[in-house]
């Protein structure tokens, strides 16, 4: 059966190539006469288009009205283009008035533009299976562009995203590099944190968003980003569809929002070929470092908490007071993460083409260093290529990319390694022994450098490419394909090396390696049909269309024991002993039919109705098919006469609305069946899974409301939006009985998640003069989710995270009760006084996520000079530095200042226990650890990105060849302001984003 489809597949493909072929074949031919017959009364005509002040302008569309075939200009304002005289030339440009001049005689033709404020809306955003404005939308989408984000010198697109965007929350929860950034589109709509991946989709292609495990201590957490092999600086726009209209034509997948990355495409520049050269280089370090104990504070409280205890100090329980040098002060954190993290990036286009084929080829190198000692770092390398080719008639459109990308990240497995950096005695042994070796000090300690000895390395490669094929048939009848395939591969290897472990215990070390593979691939073929035809003041936008996918994903986790020496760990083969800890080969597949009606009267009143049938192989037979619809609705009122007459200063008005359906099927693969797993021996298979054909589809019902309204020319731009979103139908695994011999079966559960808030969008022109201009734009979220129904949560396990009324992101917690006098130690309330501590106690509830959040950025130009500054916003509550310490007021190993405050005595004022390294001062501690005393205020207002560019006079570059050339300086994290007393409110027990400056050039020719 699998190779019959696997047969069906590659025929259905090959027959789409050939039609379309064909077709192109046919109607290149039937128009070449035509085409020979117009040479000869064409002319070239060339030109240079400036604005205003008599700048030129690059980007501008050339064009002969009623044909589709034109130009744009370069950065010097220059087009060349064939036409015929009597044609009508038409010249556009965003914020310009639209030009057109009829061709005379004249083969030269030098146009001035002038600006049109209110064309601001009109710009194109991607929408997914069709494109719109901002103006016509009636859909909730968020645009950033490449001049927003191509010059930030970070690794994946996301991260350039933090702070831009209303009712997008990313996450970078720590500076090594190559680390997944967490994103959550409108609050989280699952009980599974592995349920709320957005669809990430690529030039077309659709990819998965779910980080790549891995092993190490420092990329456990986050995982690997599959985006990393992106390039930057070949990303035209990012586009976030978040509301039922935009996202329901994605069925399923769009239940969590979409997230559409379009890469650069060519152009033609008059048959001209031009390069684009782009460097920088600079560097990192962490920005923040916490105030703790210097060697007298350390050892006095030390001593305190001995003479507290009634203890006398010894070898055994005390080294760091009995052997260690009193006097010796080490700053571990400087020592362990106050490197320097050089970074260097090189990126090269090249661009050209014809009035029917352009083409753009590109590639990157990109270098950081890292911030812990060692040779360690990471290094990526890019290449891309877009093709687009229109025939002659223009009937006919073919679009090819393709970017593969290589990583390779080089780190070490130093288990704690953040945590030994703030907790390790000042006063701690020399690393190093004389003769260059680990300095163990007989055992007393464990050398923090021996993680360096335990080398990790990624290496990810990733293959994106995407074929666009279209003919339109008839005037605005238009046939397509969409195909794409996809391929990431990444194999991740620890050594343990030798030197990792203290001499004394080499006699009887087992030197071992672990090994993992990740490959994931897939392919998607979308054939459709669009149609487009006005009926007077009623234009019709039509589309339907299907979809095909198969996803594979294979893994593979070896770990090898016994290596005789250092330099065969990792060569399995010469490994005593291989195992193999996972082995799984898992297909997904996916198949859809989906529509589009659009309807505008008037350019006034629009009407946009979608729908979606989707087929998943991860439910059973009987439920593995759902439909999902959308209705959007908008209507411009500042087109009625009513408005243009009595509010003059009011451009743009326009109100919009969206209610529909969207599913979610983010779940593990097979997860009906009954499922099985190898295991050596005699026995051969054991059951890991019960079987349930009956569960489906999580259904997320959204619904929103908007208002848009321009002033004074558009110069000030003001949208509001309300929504909300309803996931019911939760997927999860529900508990069972351990007689039963499982403990969980998959299953729907009857909760019912709400996410509903305000989303507020504010851009203004502040000031436009001649040689001056200041442009701000601010964005602001105010979310709500909350655990609407959940029957019988107190019978699940999820009653010890959830409760019914709350949000997702709450933290059940002791109520902390303040310092018993009797004892000095920390104390939490027995709340139904049965004499212990369990989850009946934890009657504190405490949210942890984002309360609000957003981001406000300036753009200031005076003449060639731009400053750009953007800050980022965030208020929230999280477990405070206390609980990233891990260690008890006076108990072995370095700790903030704040316990310099500890109680003393009775009537002491401070939530600090007294100096102990007790039992019961270690039980108290831990249960506090559990307590609301932990949980502060983690808000900060952040300078996310500042950024400073001048382009040089084109004057100074007469004679040199270059059409253009930009220099610039860009700061990332430059300055946190907040009240937290820890690394980072965002980077808790993992080195926090790091504080990053960088200067380059960009040079066109």
């Amino acid at each position: 059966m699998k190779n019959n489809y696997g047969r069906f597949k590659i025929i259905v493909l090959i027959s789409l190539i050939l039609l379309l072929s064909v077709i192109t074949w046919k109607a290149t031919a039937a128009n070449a006469p035509n085409f020979l017959d117009n040479q000869n009364a064409q002319q070239e005509v060339t030109g240079v288009v400036t604005g205003p002040q008599g700048l030129p302008i690059a980007g501008v569309a050339v064009f002969i009205k009623g044909e589709t075939k034109g130009t744009v200009t370069n950065v010097n304002g220059e087009y060349t283009i064939r036409a015929t005289q009597g044609d009508t030339l038409v010249f556009t440009y965003l914020g310009f008035k639209p030009v057109e001049v009829i061709l005379e005689q004249a083969s030269t033709l030098n146009i001035q533009m002038e600006e049109d404020v209110a064309s601001l809306g009109e710009v194109e955003i991607n929408a997914g299976y069709y494109n719109t404005t901002r103006r016509e939308s009636t859909g909730n989408i968020s645009r950033v562009t490449a001049e927003e984000i191509e010059l930030q010198p970070v690794i994946s697109p996301l991260q350039a995203l933090q702070g831009r965007m209303a009712g997008v929350e990313i996450d970078q929860s720590a500076g090594v590099s190559g680390l997944a950034s967490s994103i959550i589109i409108r609050g989280r709509n699952s009980l599974r944190f592995q349920g709320d991946y957005p669809l990430f989709i690529i030039d077309g292609v659709p990819v998965n968003s779910s980080p790549i495990s891995s092993i190490g201590p420092f990329t456990r957490g986050a995982g690997i980003d599959p985006l990393n092999a992106l390039n930057m600086s070949n990303i035209e726009s990012i586009e976030v569809l978040k509301d039922a209209d935009a996202t329901a034509i994605y069925g399923s997948r769009g239940a969590n929002g979409v997230v559409l990355i379009t890469t650069r495409k060519g152009s033609d520049i008059g048959g001209k070929t031009t390069f684009e050269v782009q460097g920088y280089s600079g560097f990192s370090e962490v920005s923040n470092k916490m105030k703790l104990m210097n060697t007298s504070q350390y050892i006095s409280v030390r001593e305190k908490a001995f003479e507290n205890d009634g203890v006398v100090p010894s070898e055994i329980n005390a080294p760091d007071l009995v052997l260690w040098d009193q006097n010796r002060y080490t700053d571990w954190q400087e020592v362990l993460l106050g490197g320097t993290a050089s970074i260097k990036d090189f990126n090269v286009a090249v661009t050209g083409g014809d009035e029917n084929t352009s083409f753009l080829v590109g590639g990157s190198f990109h270098n950081e260093g890292a911030v812990f000692p060692g040779n360690f770092g990471y290094k990526k390398m890019t290449a891309n290529i877009n093709l687009n080719h229109n025939s002659k008639s223009q009937r006919f459109q073919m679009v090819f990319s393709a970017n593969y990308g290589l990583d390779n990240n080089d780190l070490f497995y130093g288990t704690n390694y953040v945590n030994l950096a703030l907790t390790l005695s000042p006063n701690a042994p020399a690393l190093y022994n004389d003769d260059g070796t680990l300095n163990w000090e007989d055992g007393t300690w464990t050398n923090p450098f021996a993680g360096l000895y335990k080398p990790q390395e990624i290496k990810t490669s990733t293959l994106l490419s995407n074929l666009s094929l279209s003919y339109e048939m008839l005037d605005g009848l238009k046939l397509k394909a969409n195909m794409g395939y996809s391929n990431l591969g990444s194999e991740e290897e620890v050594r343990n090396l030798k030197d990792a472990y203290n001499p004394r215990t080499w006699d009887r070390l087992i030197l071992s390696s672990n090994n993992s593979t990740t490959q994931r691939t897939s392919w998607i073929i979308e054939p459709q049909i669009l149609y487009n035809r006005n009926f007077g003041s009623l234009e019709l936008d039509a589309l339907a269309g299907a979809t095909f996918q198969n996803s594979e994903n294979n893994m593979l986790s070896l770990e090898g024991l016994g290596f005789s020496d250092d330099r065969l760990v990792g060569n399995l083969g010469a490994a005593d002993e291989v195992r193999v800890n996972l082995n799984e080969d898992v297909v997904y597949r996916y198949a859809a039919v989906f529509g589009r009606l659009g309807f505008n009267w008037s350019r006034k009143y629009f009407l946009n109705l979608t729908g979606r049938r989707d087929g998943s192989s991860r439910f059973g037979r009987d439920k593995r098919f759902a439909s999902f619809w959308a209705l959007g609705t908008a209507w411009i009122f500042s087109e009625e006469e009513y408005f243009k007459n009595n509010i003059p200063f009011l451009s743009f008005g326009k109100i919009r609305g969206s209610y529909g359906t969207t599913g979610s099927d983010q779940i593990p693969d097979y997860g009906y069946l009954d499922t099985y797993e190898a295991t050596p021996g005699p026995g051969g298979l054991y059951p890991t899974q019960l079987t349930n054909p009956d569960y489906s589809w999580e259904v997320n019902r959204k619904l929103e409301a908007a208002l848009q309204l321009g002033f004074n020319q558009d110069k000030i731009n003001l949208e509001v939006s309300w929504y909300r979103n309803r996931s019911s139908n939760q997927l999860v695994g529900y508990p069972l009985s351990a007689i039963t011999g499982f403990t969980s079966v998959q299953a729907n559960l009857p909760a019912l998640i709400q996410n509903k808030g305000w989303e507020i969008v504010l851009s203004s022109i502040n000031v436009q003069t001649k040689n001056f201009s200041w442009e701000t734009s601010l964005n602001a979220t105010f979310p709500s989710n909350k655990l609407l129904e959940f029957d019988d949560l107190n019978l699940t396990p999820y009653r010890e995270t959830y409760k019914v009324g709350y949000p997702l992101d709450i933290s059940l917690r002791y109520k902390y009760d303040g310092i018993d006098p009797e004892t000095g130690l920390y104390r939490i309330a027995d709340v139904n006084n049965d004499g212990r501590f369990d989850i009946n106690d934890r009657v504190s509830i405490n949210r942890l996520g984002r309360k609000y959040y957003g981001g406000i950025s300036n753009i200031l130009s005076f003449r060639n000079l731009d400053l750009g500054v953007l800050f980022e916003y965030v208020r929230q509550e999280r477990p405070t530095y206390l609980a990233e310490m891990s260690n008890s007021p006076g108990r072995f190993g370095n700790n903030s200042t704040d316990i310099l405050d500890a109680w003393r005595q009775e009537g002491d004022a401070t939530n600090v226990q007294r100096l102990s390294q007790s039992i019961p001062s270690l039980l108290a501690y831990y249960n506090v650890l559990n307590s609301d005393l932990f949980i502060g205020d983690a808000s900060f207002l952040r300078l996310k990105t500042l950024e400073l560019s001048y382009n040089l006079p084109a004057t100074w570059l007469t004679g040199f060849g270059i059409e253009r050339l930009n220099l610039f300086v860009h700061g990332q994290n430059l300055l946190t302001i907040t009240n937290y007393k820890g690394l980072d409110p965002q980077g808790g027990k993992v080195v926090p984003p790091l504080r990053t400056i960088t200067s380059g050039v960009q040079i066109n020719f």
